[in-house]
């Protein structure tokens, strides 16, 4: 897959996070940044001290050839102007050579060669990352490589751990917020720009077309609840640097075939917690194909019609591993089982009507959650963060809280929805209200606390690791789960078709 490029800009972070690791910075990048920037200004007097000399040149050419012609036409000649004055060199510790005073017409000015930088060494950042070359004869001016080193690091959150910086242009006006639906009050957030619409559109036809047609994911009475849904602007939302729209469409069928074994398998549309670990097992091997004898295969393969979960995890696999490396595929696979274990878990409680601790319900939604969704940024932005570096314990880390965070979105927005169904659905807010014997409005409120709480650790711990690890495919993949952390907010406001907030302010 390309290397990563640069990413949209996302969220930076709060204060406490941006002032962490300034002091690393400075530690790191001190030596680096001095020595280049002298390099930098060196090269630039020199080119200030060539520019003089030439426009000195073309003035005095010009002044005598001026001269020359008034005497033939027996005019005067004119007094010419004094030549500007060469502009003052910067500071610097390489050498200047004076422009003459009175150049020769006839005579071409002198050229003075750039000093020789072939031996500045090229500096390099933790992590491995090669600053750039100076190479000798080059007209001044950083490559792009070492232009990012001049600027200094630029992973997610890392914009207040700047001492300052060399000609950096002003940030870029905040997203208007979405003029659609209302976020909770008090919510931790950031908005988002609208999404791309002629980009939504075209998702929204394609997943249509594939639910329909091909997998046959839903009956025609419940077309309204798809297209409520809106998963083409979600999808387009949640991952604005996909390059093309078949690397959103890939996203979209997961999202889609997910809710379908969500509602099937658990709970609007014959979801049931009685015999649901067969069933999700089953499903799963659409996912992680069975390996086993030629006498039983061909069973297990027509099982995969079986049922429109099955047929849609068959199908939107099927399209996903065409774009993902197998590294990248058996991560979603990883991170499908984790979803799976915390779909049993609920159903567990479910059947004999338990309320666990809060402790427990969130140890719950950490498997029961969104994780698959932002750990395929990489591949939906059509590149990859290497097996090692997403296996870091940090990484994981960062992936898991964004995980948490964006879940409690959903059980915010989805509070009055959940009510309103049969039977008792567990949210943060309920297990709240019921363990610590609180209101339902001071649960919630204290719920919207605990989902601020876990995006600030999300935010921090992300900084933290572009600041330990600043090689591009982290950088990139932490501004993509940023991205789809923001995403999933501007879909859950925005959704009104689905969702309504309680009246608790």
């Amino acid at each position: 897959m390309p290397d990563p490029g640069l990413s949209p800009l996302q969220s930076s972070l709060p204060g406490a996070a941006a002032r962490f690791g300034a002091h690393v910075i400075a530690h790191v990048h001190r030596h680096t940044l001095t020595t280049i920037t002298e390099a930098a200004e060196a090269a630039e007097t020199t080119q200030a001290s060539e520019a003089a000399e030439a426009a000195q040149a073309v003035e005095a050419k010009a002044a005598t050839e001026a001269t020359g012609a008034e005497a033939v036409d027996g005019a005067a000649p004119a007094t010419p102007a004094p030549p500007a004055e060469p502009a003052a060199p910067a500071a610097s510790s390489a050498p200047s050579v004076p422009a003459p005073s009175v150049p020769v017409p006839s005579v071409p000015a002198p050229s003075v060669p750039a000093p020789a930088t072939a031996a500045l060494p090229a500096p390099s950042v933790p992590g491995g990352i090669p600053a750039g070359e100076v190479t000798t004869g080059q007209a001044p001016g950083p490559s792009p490589a070492l232009e990012r080193i001049l600027r200094g690091p630029s992973g997610l959150g890392t914009q207040g751990l700047y001492l300052g910086r060399r000609d950096e242009p002003a940030p870029p006006p905040a997203p208007e917020p979405s003029s659609q639906g209302t976020p909770i009050p008090g919510l931790y957030h950031h908005a988002v720009p609208e999404p791309d619409p002629v980009r939504v559109e075209e998702v929204s036809r394609r997943i249509k077309r594939w639910a329909v047609d091909e997998v046959q994911a839903y009956p025609p009475e419940w077309e309204d609840q798809f297209d409520g849904f809106s998963v083409g602007r979600y999808m387009v939302a949640c991952h604005p640097d996909a390059p093309t729209v078949e690397h959103v469409m890939a996203a979209t069928r997961l999202m889609v075939a997910e809710n379908a074994v969500d509602d099937c398998y658990c709970e609007d549309h014959g979801g049931s917690p009685v015999g649901l670990g067969s069933r999700l097992l089953l499903a799963h091997t659409a996912l992680d194909p069975v390996h086993t004898t030629k006498e039983y295969e061909p069973e297990w393969v027509e099982s995969l019609e079986s049922d429109a979960p099955r047929r849609a995890y068959r199908s939107a696999m099927e399209y996903f591993v065409q774009l993902a490396t197998p590294s990248q595929a058996d991560r979603f696979r990883h991170d499908m089982a984790r979803l799976h274990m915390g779909y049993l878990a609920e159903a567990a409680w479910a059947e004999k009507d338990h309320v666990p601790e809060v402790w427990e319900y969130l140890a719950m939604r950490q498997f029961n959650n969104f994780r698959p969704c932002p750990t395929i940024t990489d591949t939906v932005g059509g590149y990859e963060l290497p097996a090692d570096l997403h296996a870091r314990p940090a990484m994981q880390r960062v992936i898991a809280l964004a995980g948490n965070a964006t879940t409690i979105v959903n059980d915010l927005y989805s509070y009055t929805k959940e009510l309103a169904s049969p039977g008792r659905h567990l949210n943060l807010p309920v297990v709240i209200a019921e363990r610590e014997g609180l209101s339902e409005r001071d649960a919630y409120l204290k719920a919207v606390e605990v989902h601020n709480d876990l995006m600030h650790a999300f935010e921090a711990e992300a900084a933290a690791l572009a600041a330990a690890c600043p090689v591009p495919s982290v950088l990139r993949f932490l501004r993509g789960v940023a991205a789809w952390v923001d995403g999933n907010h501007y879909w859950h406001q925005t959704n009104t078709y689905r969702y309504s907030l309680p009246d608790f302010w």
